[in-house]
C-alpha cells in the first residue's frame, strides 16, 4: 500500500504541521519568479501594464524572460511598490549590498 506525503502529513501534531507550512512558505519565498510575485502582491499583468505603459502581452514577455535589463527589472519592482537590492555573495565573506545603481531610471 503506498502512502502519500499528505497522509504523512495528516498524522503530525498540529504544532509541527505548522512549523512545516512556515518554513514551505520561506522556501518559496526565497526563490519566485517575477510572475509569483506579482501574483503574491494581488496584481494582475493588466496592472502593471498601465503602470509602466506597455500592454499586457509585453508584461508577459517580460514574465517569461530570463536575461532582462537592469533598468527594466528596476521598473517592474518599482511599478509594484517594490524596490530592487543587489546583493553580491561569495564564499568565505558575508554578503554585499552593491550600489550604485540609484540613477538608473527604468525603460
Amino acid at each position: 500500500m503506498t502512502t502519500t506525503l499528505r497522509s504523512k502529513i495528516k498524522k503530525l501534531s498540529a504544532g509541527r504541521r505548522k512549523k512545516i507550512n512556515k518554513r514551505a512558505k520561506e522556501l518559496i519565498a526565497e526563490e519566485m519568479t517575477l510572475r509569483d510575485l506579482r501574483k503574491a502582491l494581488e496584481l494582475t499583468q493588466a496592472d502593471l501594464s498601465s503602470k509602466l505603459h506597455m500592454n499586457q502581452e509585453a508584461i508577459s514577455r517580460l514574465e517569461r524572460r530570463s536575461d532582462l535589463l537592469l533598468s527594466t527589472l528596476i521598473s517592474y519592482i518599482e511599478a509594484m511598490g517594490g524596490e530592487l537590492n543587489i546583493i553580491a555573495k561569495f564564499p568565505h565573506r558575508p554578503p554585499i549590498s552593491v550600489s550604485g545603481f540609484e540613477s538608473i531610471k527604468g525603460t
